[in-house]
């Protein structure tokens, strides 16, 4: 039996393990709340947001500072005051009031999730808020961001449309395999596969043909830059040309820059413009032509008289007309010309038989 000073070192050691382990688990306890912003000698933040839905959020969660941790969910409750209508679900959060000067009352909560599928938090934006440091009691504003839930809801409609797409392309498939259509027939009719092959190869005929030099596109791909060149040389003296005609250069070159000529033609322009003012007018000769009756009777009758002149010189009227039409003169000239043509060859051959000279004295 142990003795009574055994028992009662014993029973020591007992109190001492179970202090150390007190003493141990309170600063684990603190350590933990530490890390979440709410160690037991700091003093807390109580703020308020409102959401259109909590999506799964609950208390305890944890609420971060630009992903910085800074405190956790007290309390979630759905209020039914008709101001709140649109968002009924009351979030009040505890925060570390260190971080009190980092948040303002435009600061922007939203919900969140640690990862794709993790737990709802909420993460508190500061980036852009310009207003007031927040106070205890005070309201954040919050920011509605999708979750799961709503993508899938989102995504029913362009899973709908991506079905129905495909239940077109398996159409098209199966009118292919049957040889419907102009590729169902590429696929299982063989004339037209020959054909297609046939193409391909005076494709590639053409193109070999091109790649030579034994014709004229091939020469003008193929001839090493000497078109280029020439195109170049061209481009080069169209420039030197263009710079001679600013310069003033040559007879285009002075029509730009001389302003003589323009001066000239200016002034050409006003004389014509004079001159047919005074012919509208009726001054001068063209005026008179265009604005005297008189004068116009005349032409008139001129042009008429000439015209029966015409009539009567085709009818054969008159010597003109008779000259003109009677081919009996010509005949006569031509038969002239003749004959006077054969005296004078006969006067070549026997002049002593035509000229005889007499010669008398006195």
């Amino acid at each position: 039996m142990p003795s009574q000073q055994e028992v009662r070192w014993s029973q020591l050691k007992i109190g001492v393990i179970v202090l150390v382990s007190v003493v141990i688990l309170t600063t684990l306890l603190f350590l933990m709340t530490s890390s979440s912003g709410l160690g037991f000698f700091s003093r807390k933040l109580t703020v308020m947001t409102y959401f259109e839905n909590s999506a799964g959020l609950k208390a305890g969660a944890t609420v971060n500072l630009e992903g910085v941790t800074i405190g956790n969910v007290k309390s979630i409750t759905v209020v039914t005051s008709p101001e709140r209508k649109l968002t009924p679900v009351q979030v009040v959060m505890k925060m570390d009031s260190k971080y009190q000067s980092s948040i303002h009352t435009d600061s922007i909560a939203k919900l969140t999730t640690v990862g794709p599928l993790g737990d709802p938090i909420i993460d508190i934006n500061s980036q852009n808020a310009t207003g007031p440091m927040i106070n205890d009691g005070d309201e954040l504003k919050t920011q509605e961001t999708p979750s799961i839930q709503d993508v899938m809801k989102a995504s029913q409609g362009t899973i709908e449309n991506l079905n129905f797409i495909l239940a077109k392309l398996n159409t098209v498939v199966d009118n292919m395999e049957s040889g419907k259509g102009s590729f169902g027939q590429l696929l299982i009719n063989p004339d037209l596969y020959n054909k297609f092959v046939a193409a391909a190869d005076d494709f590639q005929q053409v193109t070999t043909k091109l790649n030579s030099t034994d014709n004229t596109v091939g020469k003008l791909l193929n001839d090493n830059g000497q078109m280029y060149d020439k195109a170049n040389d061209l481009v080069a003296k169209a420039d030197e040309i263009t710079q001679d005609m600013q310069s003033g250069k040559g007879t285009v070159g002075k029509a730009l820059k001389d302003e003589t000529m323009y001066n000239n033609a200016s002034e050409l322009l006003k004389n014509l413009n004079a001159i047919a003012a005074d012919a509208e007018a009726g001054k001068g000769t063209a005026g008179i032509l265009l604005k005297d009756p008189t004068f116009a009777k005349k032409l008139e009758d001129a042009i008429i008289q000439t015209d029966d002149l015409m009539t009567g010189l085709n009818q054969g009227k008159g010597t003109i007309g008779k000259l003109v039409t009677d081919d009996t003169m010509y005949t006569s000239a031509n038969k002239l010309m003749n004959e006077t043509s054969d005296l004078v060859t006969a006067v070549r051959k026997d002049p002593k038989k035509y000229l005889t000279i007499q010669m008398k004295i006195f």
